[in-house]
């Protein structure tokens, strides 16, 4: 290997050529010699797989030592893979601390020890929390700023080839968010994206349905420079962009038609049909939105009271987690439910009204503790705990008639087949153990099912059948994915996935509180098991329709009051998709 006149930094060569020479980037294996910070004088070695490695010129001794003056501890790591690494620096000058420096070592660098800095930062998982991400960096050093430079571009160059990794962004920051933290969030998190030089257009909301009209009022061409939208979050932030964004994307394209799909008889569903070469919204196969560009992802970072979603996409209600996995371009599938709103109460004409919901619709003791903490705003997320407690004294059913698909036991996952008549019974007989819970690279959301598989809204009776109920219910949700939170660790349906094309529509009936508290409790419990109770129905299903007996009602809808006597709801599997890398429990 060839070093230097002053024998202190080795040139840049292939590490399997003995015979000295600068590597060039048409060699598989390229190396140089250069100071690891608090570690000692390495070869630093970028392979053709994308390993970033070194190793020290000495064998490490088991006590701290000096090596080229600086003095070392023990190695942590010796390797970083490049898809792990989401930026690099170069930092023109520096000095190496004193304290880190013997009397040779300053007279063998230079006479003000001023030195040249590559700063590699990367993504470790922690130790004590395996689904949270945590910021790693390794400093390198050199007196020759040519060889820093030469590593940021051929690292850099190797970086920008992972194209899934985004280069522009919208951002929707809502001041309010959770504690009021959302611009704080913000702040936190920006400097990982400035490293990463991903552009962002920074948007702090300061109205209701903000983000909603500037979502609407943006056209294609605008949209399309952006390799998508992130929302620093309250969920009714994302909610907003969701639904212009739906909007403009999947009602445009898309044609509306009433079919009676139920036993009522003036329910309607609203299908999704084709439009020639637009593409089809809802297939047995999955369905299709036109987005501004392909590759186009929504990105959450928390900073709300709940963050359902984020803890289900990600497995940690963590901002530095979720803006590391932005910008190193995760991506996964994400189920929306479409909601239309056929009456807003009893007396009103048939005027569709579309919203979507990305994590939960629910009525009843839902939409009750929705409107009760509104209220209470300035209580911030103790608000809902409060609202909670109020409504659940009050203890209050509503009557109402639901309408169901049902689902072939074949188009379940293998563990959950069997009669799904009235309740899951044989669902109730698995434990947590057997179900199979959505995790990283799931195979069953990135399965692709038969068209003739998969069940259609608007199937005819005597095809797939509706299955229709009549009763009091002290509330009704329908979870499109699990829904974990702080209050529900396991969420309201543990093995719920974020893209299969299902949701989990639970009916509580009305029944004493204590049993309530004792549903409410499983709720709260990890490895709880809240539908295994007699009043609870749990049906598996990609459409429902609802008819209020009163005269109007209250829905949650991802945290927005939505007030509907008569609504319908369908899945589109996997219609959006996330920079997340699903939960890895």
């Amino acid at each position: 290997m060839e070093r230097n006149g002053d024998d202190s930094i080795l040139a840049h060569e292939p590490i399997a050529d003995s015979n000295g020479g600068i590597a060039g980037e048409t060699t598989a294996v390229l190396s140089a010699n250069l100071i690891l910070d608090n570690v000692g004088e390495v070869v630093l070695t970028l392979d053709s797989d994308g390993l970033l490695s070194w190793r020290l010129l000495e064998p490490l001794r088991s006590d701290r030592s000096d090596c080229c003056g600086i003095k070392r501890s023990p190695l942590v790591a010796t390797s970083i893979k490049l898809a792990d690494v989401y930026a690099v620096e170069f930092v023109d000058h520096g000095l190496i601390p004193e304290s880190n420096l013997s009397n040779p070592a300053r007279c063998l660098l230079s006479e003000d020890s001023q030195i040249y800095h590559l700063v590699v930062h990367g993504v470790q998982t922690s130790k004590c929390h395996p689904c949270r991400c945590i910021l790693d960096k390794y400093v390198f050093s050199h007196k020759d700023w040519q060889i820093c430079q030469m590593w940021v571009n051929l690292i850099n160059s190797r970086l920008d080839k992972e194209m899934q990794r985004p280069k522009n962004l919208l951002v929707f920051v809502h001041p309010k968010s959770g504690k009021e933290n959302g611009r704080t969030t913000w702040e936190n998190v920006s400097p990982i994206f400035a490293r990463a030089k991903v552009h962002t257009k920074v948007i702090v909301t300061e109205r209701a349905s903000h983000a909603y009209d500037v979502m609407l009022a943006a056209t294609k061409e605008e949209l399309s420079q952006y390799d998508g939208v992130v929302a620093v979050l309250l969920i009714h932030l994302l909610q907003q962009i969701l639904c212009s964004l739906l909007e403009i994307m999947v009602i445009s394209q898309c044609t509306i038609q009433m079919k009676e799909v139920s036993l009522m008889s003036d329910d309607y569903l609203y299908i999704a049909g084709d439009e020639g070469d637009s593409g089809t919204c809802y297939t047995g196969d999955g369905s299709q939105l036109l987005l501004p560009k392909e590759g186009f992802r929504f990105g959450i970072i928390p900073a709300g009271s709940t963050d359902a979603i984020v803890i289900c996409t990600t497995g940690a209600r963590d901002p530095i987690t979720s803006a590391l996995q932005i910008v190193m371009g995760k991506n996964v599938p994400l189920d929306i439910t479409q909601i239309v709103r056929w009456r807003t109460t009893a007396e009103s004409k048939v005027e569709p009204c579309v919203r979507y919901a990305a994590s939960f619709a629910g009525y009843g003791f839902y939409g009750d503790v929705i409107t009760e903490s509104e209220k209470y705003r300035w209580m911030g997320p103790k608000r809902y705990d409060y609202a909670g407690t109020k409504v659940f004294l009050r203890h209050r059913s509503y009557e109402a008639e639901v309408a169901v698909l049902q689902v072939n036991s074949e188009e379940t996952h293998p563990v959950e087949g069997g009669n799904q008549h009235r309740h899951f019974r044989a669902q109730r007989g698995l434990n947590k153990r057997q179900k199979v819970i959505c995790r990283v690279n799931c195979e069953i959301c990135t399965a692709n099912p038969a068209v003739s598989s998969q069940s259609k809204p608007d199937s005819q009776r005597g095809e797939m059948g509706w299955l229709s109920f009549k009763g009091r219910y002290l509330s009704i949700g329908a979870a499109i994915i699990a829904c974990r939170n702080g209050r529900a660790p396991d969420g309201l349906v543990a093995d719920a996935h974020l893209a299969d094309g299902f949701m989990h529509l639970i009916l509580i009936k009305d029944c004493p509180r204590a049993f309530y508290l004792g549903h409410l409790l499983q709720l709260a419990k990890r490895d709880g098991d809240p539908l295994n109770f007699e009043f609870v129905e749990h049906h598996k299903t990609s459409a429902f329709t609802f008819r209020s007996s009163g005269n109007s009602s209250i829905w949650n809808l991802d945290g927005e009051l939505f007030q509907a006597h008569q609504l319908s709801a369908q899945v589109f599997r996997g219609l959006i998709n996330l920079f997340a890398s699903g939960p890895p429990v």
